[in-house]
């Protein structure tokens, strides 16, 4: 049987096929009851709009496309979620990628997108991929880099200063007496760890008699966290640091079940732990973790706003928004 056509639809509602398009891409121009009346001939008819065909007519369609750096991490759900709500403010539908901080899904996701002619990308790159956004860029697809600014400038960003936040980190680690510190982040090449160690460097560089040793692991889960946590607990006291800053709320998650639960080890008056990101499961963890706030809901719906202010203008300047972080002391780093 053929599919239903506007045509189809027109002369069931017994009204005209420029009413009808009208219904499907204006619908605030067209009476309630029309619009009722033509609603109840699609669903009459089975009628399945041809996306396909409209996205040839408009050029593009009414998606934006969002690549994640990891669907795991609950930072980037309230990120996706945000950007969502705001997005259907203005009509338009998010599709989530996650890269899972591996730049060949990236690669596959953003081919994706392009042929799919969103309207826009947001991207948690994994790396540099400026080449890559160029080009789409060039085919008139906007992209804004989300938590994460361009190595250039030339495309805007919503981001965190991730280096502020990583001395706040070590600064209150510092402040609670701890003088041994560790770093456990995921993989260096995760611009936004390398940004949370500096930050921690910057600050023990101004602290003579502490010290900071760095251990990167191969993800931001839980699971390499309590990998890592598992190698602290086995080397003898004295060679164990005071106090760990984790480059998410995952890895430290992590880390609290291996000291605490395999380890036995108090926290934090034996190690303390501040984690990076403050996600709900942060204050909920069986020692409430102390944590670097990122405002997740405030960045998606930033993101989106510039993104489709620039699929409107392509004219306008690249803008790079960039919030603070704020500690949120819980008592895993309770003062010694």
């Amino acid at each position: 049987m053929a599919s239903a056509s506007v045509k189809d639809v027109a002369a069931l509602a017994q009204v005209s096929v420029g009413t009808v398009s009208n219904v499907l891409n204006r619908p605030d121009i067209v009476s309630p009851e029309t619009v009722e009346r033509v609603h109840l001939a699609m669903e009459k008819l089975s009628y399945v709009r041809n996306e396909a065909a409209r996205q040839l007519r408009l050029g593009h369609s009414q998606a934006i496309g969002l690549i994640s750096l990891s669907g795991a991490n609950p930072f980037f759900t309230d990120v996706a979620v945000a950007a969502e709500n705001a997005a259907s403010e203005a009509g338009y539908e998010v599709i989530v990628g996650n890269s899972n901080e591996r730049s060949e899904r990236e690669a596959g996701y953003l081919n994706l997108f392009e042929e799919l002619r969103v309207r826009g990308v947001l991207l948690a790159p994994v790396g540099d991929v400026a080449p890559r956004l160029r080009r789409m860029r060039d085919r008139d697809i906007p992209i804004v880099l989300v938590d994460r600014e361009s190595t250039d400038s030339s495309f805007s960003s919503v981001s965190v200063d991730d280096v502020a936040g990583g001395a706040l980190a070590a600064q209150h680690l510092i402040d609670t007496g701890r003088t041994r510190l560790l770093f456990a982040g995921g993989p260096a090449a995760i611009q936004q760890v390398s940004d949370r160690l500096a930050g921690a460097r910057s600050v023990v560089d101004q602290h003579p008699g502490v010290t900071l040793e760095v251990v990167f692991g191969d993800a931001l889960t839980v699971l390499e966290g309590r990998r890592i946590g598992q190698a602290v607990a086995d080397r003898a006291a004295a060679d164990r640091p005071d106090a760990v800053f984790a480059a998410n709320d995952l890895l430290a998650i992590g880390l609290l079940q291996s000291l605490l639960i395999d380890g036995k080890l108090a926290v934090p008056d034996e190690i303390a732990l501040v984690g990076y990101d403050d996600i709900l499961f942060a204050g909920a963890s069986v020692v409430p973790l102390t944590s670097v706030r990122q405002p997740s809901h405030l960045i998606g719906e930033t993101a989106v706003q510039i993104l489709l202010e620039e699929a409107d203008d392509r004219s306008l300047e690249p803008r790079h928004i960039r919030y603070q972080p704020e500690l949120v002391v819980r008592a895993s780093t309770t003062p010694r």
